[in-house]
C-alpha cells in the first residue's frame, strides 16, 4: 500500500517530526510505499483561498494526499490546540470549488494522528480537529494514535521503550485499517 506520511510542526527540533520519520521507517519496513513530506523542508505558503493555490508544493501535497491509501499526520500541540501548519495544510489542500475546479483531497482517506504535546493530560488536543477531517471530508479518524512527550523519548529521535511499542502498534494498526478500506466504490464530496 502506499502511505503519506506529514510532518506539520515547523520546530527545528520537532518531536512530531521524530514520530513521523519513525512511523515511516516502520512502514517501510511492512513492506509499503511510502511518501514523506516536512513542511519545514517543502513549505506551503499562509493560506489565502487565492494565490496559495499556484504555489509549487501545494500540487506536491494535494497528490501525495490523494493517491495515499492512508495518511499519517504528525502534528505539534500548543495551548490545547494544534500548530498552524496542520491547519493550513488542511485548508489548502482540502478546498473543494467546482467553479475553480478544486476537489479536496482528503475525502474517504484513513487518517492516523501521530501527536506530540507538553503534557499527558493534553491527549486528546487533536480531538476537535480530527472532528473537522471526519465531518468536512469523511475521513475514516484511526482510533489507535501515538500521543507522546518528552519524557516518552530516550534521546532526540530515540524512542523509549512505551512510545516504541505504541509506535509499532499504531503503524500495524494504520496499515490494518487501511487495508480494510481499501479499494471502496464510493467517493464522497463536500456537502453539509
Amino acid at each position: 500500500m502506499k502511505f503519506a506520511v506529514l510532518s506539520t510542526s515547523l520546530d527545528p527540533e520537532s518531536r512530531s517530526a521524530w514520530l513521523c520519520t519513525l512511523a515511516a521507517q516502520g512502514l517501510r519496513d511492512g513492506g509499503h510505499t511510502v511518501i514523506h513530506l516536512d513542511l519545514r523542508e517543502t513549505p506551503l505558503p499562509p493560506f489565502d483561498n487565492a494565490l496559495c493555490y499556484a504555489h509549487p508544493n501545494a500540487e506536491l501535497y494535494h497528490r501525495t494526499i490523494r493517491e495515499a491509501d492512508g495518511v499519517l499526520l504528525g502534528v505539534p500541540v500548543y495551548n490545547w490546540g494544534l500548530g498552524s501548519g496542520a491547519r493550513t495544510l488542511v485548508e489548502l489542500t482540502g478546498s473543494s470549488d467546482t467553479e475553480r475546479n478544486l476537489h479536496g483531497a482528503w475525502f474517504d482517506k484513513p487518517v492516523t494522528f501521530l501527536v506530540s504535546g507538553g503534557l499527558d493530560h493534553g491527549y486528546l488536543s487533536h480531538g476537535a480537529f480530527a472532528l473537522g477531517l471526519m465531518y468536512d471530508f469523511r475521513c475514516v479518524i484511526n482510533p489507535h494514535f501515538v500521543y507522546a512527550t518528552s519524557a516518552h523519548w530516550d534521546a532526540p529521535g530515540v524512542p523509549g521503550e512505551w512510545l516504541a511499542g505504541r509506535m509499532s502498534r499504531t503503524v500495524e494498526r494504520t496499515a490494518d485499517l487501511s487495508e480494510r478500506l481499501r479499494g471502496r466504490d464510493y467517493h464522497s464530496v463536500w456537502e453539509i
